[in-house]
């Protein structure tokens, strides 16, 4: 059951100008459910990506990251789910090249402008049969007047989906050189969540005019302050990827910094679009009855507060004792005892559960009481605020607790 997330309004979602989107049922691994997407791109799109750091990259993040290298611009995007393609060898780079090159013949394009990606089981063939047969519907989808509707785009997340509970998607506008600009996203992801880079699949659409110089950095950025800072069970998939694209259909005049004021209106846009999708990853993460933030402040830098934070939100025993609303509170001092901070001075640390003190000076604050701790454990979405007491720096990370039905939806994943 997700936590306080619900199933995206398809009248709220907006198309992007320059985008189709086209979703079939091809059986790749059950039949009867959308498993097949395919995003068609207008000339002219630029586009940026980032992909998992997981040295066991999957067949279509390989050819995805040559594809962008060759630098020859993306007109299409092909999204299978049930099948990883991952671990599959040589004979999964050929599948993912095949995949692209139908695709890119039934486009009148070279396959280098035709970007893969799969989700889903780990190490099994490809079957691409079924996949290849499964591509004419989805081609014919998005090119009927439905394909670029902002209800594809629900479609979409749907197609996507693996142990996801519900689709993921959001839209939003903005003002951007005196042009209304529309940014629409979509993404999919429950468990194997611990992005090293971005996130498990996630593809996110403007149709602002932006230079393809900025693409690659305005990609990381985004992931920076949203899949790059959530975590479900620690796991960095194989598959993990998220991309950006950019129609230029706005009429605005090309972004091509990202520190200018038109850059800042469309950011803040496209983060919250992102962090949105993040978010929502999380409150749909595997067997999750518990929203967590975890920020912890006074760091010397940022890369410390994130050790810390990571420690907390990984933590089975802090996880574990959130989903039993125990105020077992000992245990996130442990972990940010363990977190890699050497020199850090214990008798500094001060701890917050939500709006009570628990931990003043490195112990137990004098004023604490049990039943305050479990009254903030209770509820559904909770805040856990840990002082360094070492400097300014400060950053913040998004998970989950651990439940009984994690275990059991990872036990039957393959059923």
């Amino acid at each position: 059951m997700p936590v306080l997330l619900e199933r995206p309004d398809p009248s709220r979602l907006l198309a992007v100008p320059g985008v189709r989107i086209g979703v079939a049922e091809a059986g790749i691994r059950k039949a009867n459910r959308k498993d097949l997407t395919v995003f068609l791109l207008d000339e002219g799109t630029t586009v940026g990506a980032v992909f998992t750091r997981n040295r066991y990259a999957a067949a279509p993040v390989q050819v995805c990251r040559d594809h962008l290298a060759a630098g020859q611009g993306i007109r299409a995007m092909v999204i299978n789910t049930g099948n990883a393609n991952a671990g599959t060898g040589e004979p999964g780079l050929m599948d993912a090249r095949q995949t692209a090159s139908a695709v890119a013949r039934a486009l009148g394009v070279p396959h280098e402008q035709v970007l893969p990606f799969s989700t889903g089981v780990i190490m099994e063939p490809m079957p691409m049969e079924r996949l290849l047969a499964g591509l004419p519907a989805a081609m014919a989808d998005a090119a009927t007047p439905e394909g670029a509707t902002g209800a594809q785009w629900l479609k979409a997340a749907e197609g996507i989906m693996t142990t996801d509970t519900l689709p993921k998607a959001m839209s939003c506008q903005a003002t951007v050189g005196g042009k209304t600009v529309t940014v629409s996203g979509i993404a999919k992801g429950a468990g194997m969540i611990r992005p090293n880079m971005a996130t498990m699949l996630g593809f996110m659409a403007t149709d602002a005019a932006m230079s393809a110089s900025v693409m690659n950095a305005l990609a990381l950025r985004l992931a920076d302050v949203s899949f790059n800072r959530v975590t479900v069970d620690g796991d960095t998939s194989t598959n993990d990827s998220f991309v950006v694209m950019a129609t230029g259909q706005a009429g605005n005049n090309p972004v091509d910094n990202l520190d200018s004021p038109d850059a800042a209106a469309l950011l803040a846009a496209m983060t919250q679009v992102a962090q949105f999708l993040a978010h929502a990853i999380v409150r749909d993460g595997e067997g999750a009855t518990k929203f967590i933030t975890v920020r912890v402040e006074g760091g010397r830098t940022s890369d410390e507060c994130l050790k810390a934070a990571y420690a907390v939100a990984h933590s089975p025993l802090v996880k574990t004792a959130f989903f039993a609303s125990d105020p077992n509170l000992g245990r996130i001092l442990a972990a940010v005892g363990y977190a890699g901070i050497d020199d850090l001075d214990v008798g500094k640390i001060d701890l917050y559960l939500g709006d009570v003190h628990v931990v003043r000076s490195g112990g137990r604050h004098p004023d604490y009481r049990e039943a305050d701790g479990q009254r903030v454990m209770k509820d559904a979405e909770i805040l856990v605020r840990v002082g360094l007491g070492r400097g300014t720096a400060a950053e913040t990370v998004w998970t989950c607790d651990f439940s009984h039905d994690y275990v059991t939806i990872n036990a039957d994943y393959r059923s």
